[in-house]
């Protein structure tokens, strides 16, 4: 019975109800041990009536052992694992052990689990409770996290019990604290005869622990009991609670207490006592005496603080021997882990088995687990090069299981022990490298690798320094690059350096991109971008953005998703794509996030200010920026700076505000944060000489486009000619300027371009009253502005309309209805970001299953998307939504943003 819980209890029953109505989600309980989370968790599992329920509880003992707490959680429904995408289906049962390998990508994994746990939700729910959440280990963890936070459209209710140090982060918690002093009397009353004086004493002695309580009164003398003895001083606490009912035991129920506590698996405990000679009458013994039991397969202590109890008793010898027999009994990452606890001193032959142990936990994705391994068998390793070469790759595990801490402390440590071996020493200085670039200081990232005497090395220092915006590297590293054999990142890496040096990389960028039928990693299609942004065919770089996107979410990037969606959503947005920019930008900053990838996280987060800067959302616009400079500032990551600020200015663009903008425009160039950015400079012109126009200012707008025709010299795409004539026509009178944006006009091949093209090119022909011929290119525009969300531009567009003559009704097939001028875009702007996705994929004939593979969502999730999606939109079937995409959207992005 439960004693003073209302509170904790209509929190659970209310974290149920709204899973059984569809809105699932989990709630940590937190509280010290002892607290009644185990009571509380159980009182869950039983208020759900027909809602199945999967239970894991962390095991100390099982804390290395990668996927341990979710293989006991998960095993009852596996059976369910082929209505999973076969890529997800794939990692779950890799990490379960049921077939060989995995994606080793974490996040499919991830996805996969939430996946399963929304079959096993069919038809009446699911509660999965997870008790002691500190020990269970770090891919089970991390899985469980990532699905916890997903919940919102699952009937699934993940109550989690977790000691109140621990942290979890994006979860509601409710702390669980000590009993008040009426419930904690009736608890003692209900089991022992105290005076009032005692048990008040008690109550405050142990903050109302319920265990304390308990086992404190159970220790207490008759005479202390009635008063007439003081209470101890102090009062056992912790372990020492059961201290006395662990040295009561027999020797040999004792010796298979602490095999127990060193390994959970009842016919390992059980094999293990009778070696040691314990008797068949140990395990009853210890279940007679209240402090463990026999659940499934398992030996369970009744209290976690029952098996330290047990394994304090033990002698170090005795742990070793309990260890070295478990280990005889035992295979694979069991046997390797009760190696390492029997080992005395450096062991080679051990460590080598924990290695092993780690590359299996690798290839399943148990990035955490694989570096726990990996750093214990560092420790036992006594040949100081095989020992930094171990910590250098228990670092690049917790790098990529999102622990970027832990794995600068590894490659810190890893450094100490290569010595002079020069290929290990850089191979070191790389990955610090390739950290400090994720999220830590860029500009020491260039530093670091820099020093480096490999293609691939810098390769990274490039793409690193052009982050910082340190043009001289950039170029330093590319004369260096070209001394390497040719081949495809040779010439990108140095064709950059020398274009941004002399213009004569060209050609080494153009034999580069001559290549791209041959790639196949998403990280080759991101140089290949880089290479066609150098050459100022920014419509070609963003398509191959686009690409390695498609590639990386197929491929299995080990974590690196979030880093290639900084491009792909940066394509979108410059192609006008401005919802699906931001669905994309949402979902790399969740994962960035994750993964604990600071400047990644600054990426996205510029890119949904330029996002809200286009939809005049000043707001959203202002914060996100705020929040990107917070991170790309002190990181020294320039680009990213330079977008935030970028933002800014655009926002004032949008919104009229020239001379405002005109200024921020300048400080791009010259000053504040991210100042001076090539790539961010270069991109902005269009806007500021547009800006500059507008603010009256002709000198500048004149030598921005000085500027931007040499840029632009060795471009060769459509759409990089129109946007030059465009820039070219924005400096002439408006009677010269018309026949030159007509001639952009022709060539676009963005049409959100265009649509900004047409509306400089109509309030051109209307103002040297030719209002019939501006009518038609104003209405275009206002139009892709609509569809598009970009509410400021299509404001403008419809003012200019009406002043040319026409009258424009809110056509209900094409936009949301709004009253003119509070342009609100188009119907697919009242999906979500996860809703829209979903549609455009739905769009481009995906199913369900490959859709949830994308996404990393369940096939149940997406449906439950579309079922949600069809109302909003008026319509009732796939076809329908995909006519209605395909006509909403502009028709370059028909194809779809993955």
């Amino acid at each position: 019975m439960l004693y003073g819980r209302s509170v904790e209890t209509a929190a659970i029953d209310d974290l149920i109800d709204r899973a059984r109505k569809g809105s699932g989600g989990a709630l940590v309980l937190r509280g010290e041990a002892g607290a009644g989370k185990t009571a509380l968790l159980d009182q869950a599992a039983s208020r759900g009536g027909p809602m199945r329920v999967l239970r894991t509880t962390g095991v100390e003992a099982e804390a290395d052992l990668a996927f341990a707490a979710l293989h006991q959680l998960l095993l009852p429904v596996t059976g369910l694992l082929d209505a999973l995408p076969e890529p997800q289906a794939e990692a779950v049962r890799g990490a379960l052990g049921l077939a060989p390998g995995g994606s080793g990508d974490r996040f499919l994994l991830a996805a996969g689990v939430l996946s399963l746990l929304a079959e096993a939700a069919a038809p009446d729910g699911l509660i999965c409770v997870v008790d002691d959440f500190q020990w269970v280990d770090r891919p089970s963890a991390d899985a469980l996290l990532f699905a916890a936070r997903r919940l919102g459209t699952e009937p699934i209710a993940m109550p989690l019990a977790v000691r109140g140090d621990v942290p979890v982060k994006g979860l509601p918690s409710l702390e669980i604290a000590g009993l008040a002093e009426p419930a904690a009397t009736e608890l003692l009353d209900a089991g022992f005869t105290l005076t009032t004086p005692v048990r008040r004493d008690l109550v405050t002695l142990t903050g109302g622990n319920p265990l304390a309580l308990r086992e404190t009164a159970r220790l207490l003398t008759p005479a202390q009991r009635a008063g007439r003895e003081p209470l101890p001083d102090p009062l056992p606490g912790g372990s020492r609670l059961f201290g006395d009912r662990v040295a009561a035991l027999s020797e040999g129920a004792r010796l298979t207490a602490l095999l127990a506590a060193v390994e959970s698996d009842l016919d390992l405990v059980l094999r293990a006592a009778d070696r040691l000679g314990a008797g068949e009458a140990a395990l009853p013994e210890l279940e007679s005496a209240g402090l463990a039991g026999v659940s499934g397969t398992r030996v369970r202590f009744r209290h976690p603080l029952i098996r330290s109890a047990v394994y304090e008793t033990g002698s170090p010898a005795e742990r070793r021997e309990a260890h070295a027999v478990l280990a005889e009994l035992s295979d694979g990452d069991r046997r390797a882990w009760h190696l390492a606890g029997a080992a005395l001193g450096q062991d080679e032959s051990v460590a080598a088995a924990l290695a092993r142990a780690a590359e299996r936990d690798r290839d399943r994705g148990g990035y955490g687990a694989a570096a726990t391994a990996l750093t214990r068998a560092a420790e036992l390793t006594p040949e100081p090069l095989v020992r930094a070469r171990r910590l250098k790759d228990a670092a690049v595990a917790a790098w990529l299981g999102g622990r970027p801490g832990q794995a600068e402390s590894l490659l810190a440590e890893a450094r100490e022990f290569a010595g002079a071996d020069a290929a290990l020493t850089m191979e070191i200085a790389q990955l610090r490298g390739r950290f400090e670039l994720n999220s830590g200081d860029a500009a020491e990232a260039v530093r670091i690798l820099a020093s480096g005497d490999t293609l691939d090395m810098l390769a990274d220092a490039s793409e690193a320094a052009s982050y910082v915006g340190d043009t001289e590297a950039v170029i330093e590293i590319g004369r260096r690059a070209a001394a390497f054999p040719e081949g495809f990142l040779r010439d990108v890496v140095a064709g950059i350096g020398a274009t941004l040096a002399d213009g004569t990389g060209h050609d080494l960028l153009r034999r580069a991109l001559g290549r791209t039928g041959e790639l196949r990693e998403a990280a080759e299609f991101l140089w290949a971008a880089a290479a066609a942004s150098q050459l100022g065919e920014v419509d070609l770089s963003a398509e191959l953005a686009e690409r390695a996107g498609r590639v990386a979410r197929v491929s299995g990037m080990t974590g690196q998703l979030p880093v290639v969606l900084e491009f792909v959503a940066t394509a979108e947005r410059l192609a006008g794509r401005l919802a699906e920019s931001r669905a994309v930008s949402e979902e790399g900053l969740e994962l960035a996030r994750e993964a604990g990838y600071a400047n990644t996280v600054a990426a996205h987060l510029a890119n949904l200010a330029a996002v809200a800067a286009l939809r005049g959302e000043e707001e959203p616009c202002a914060r996100y920026a705020r929040e990107a400079l917070a991170i790309a500032v002190p990181h020294r990551v320039g680009l990213r700076a330079g977008v935030a600020a970028y933002a800014l200015a655009m926002l004032d663009l949008c919104l009229g505000r020239f001379a405002a903008a005109h200024d921020r425009f300048l400080a791009i160039v010259s000053a504040g944060p991210g100042a001076g950015h090539p790539t961010v400079v270069w991109r902005a012109t269009p806007d500021r000489i547009e800006a500059a126009v507008g603010a009256g200012d002709a000198d500048a707008a004149r030598r921005a486009l000085e500027a931007y025709e040499r840029w632009s010299a060795h471009a060769g795409t459509a759409e990089s000619l129109a946007l030059l004539a465009r820039c070219r026509g924005l400096v002439l009178p408006d009677d010269q300027a018309v026949e030159v944006l007509l001639e952009a006009s022709r060539l676009h091949a963005n049409p959100f371009e265009a649509a900004r093209t047409g509306l400089l090119l109509g309030e051109r022909l209307r103002r040297t009253h030719r209002p019939g011929e501006a009518r038609a290119h104003l209405r275009a525009a206002f139009e892709t502005f609509q569809r598009a969300g970009a509410a400021p531009w299509a404001r403008r567009a419809h003012g200019e309309l009406r002043a040319a003559g026409e009258s424009v009704p809110v056509k209900e097939a094409v936009a949301v209805p709004a009253a003119i001028p509070d342009v609100r875009g188009t119907a697919l702007d009242t999906l979500t970001p996860q809703e829209l996705r979903i549609a455009t994929l739905v769009a481009g004939g995906a199913t369900s299953k490959e859709i949830a593979a994308r996404l990393f969502l369940s096939p149940r999730t997406v449906e439950y998307h579309l079922y949600k999606i069809y109302p909003k939109l008026g319509i009732t079937s796939r076809t329908e939504l995909a006519r209605l995409v395909v006509l909403l959207k502009a028709p370059a992005a028909a194809d779809g943003m993955l």
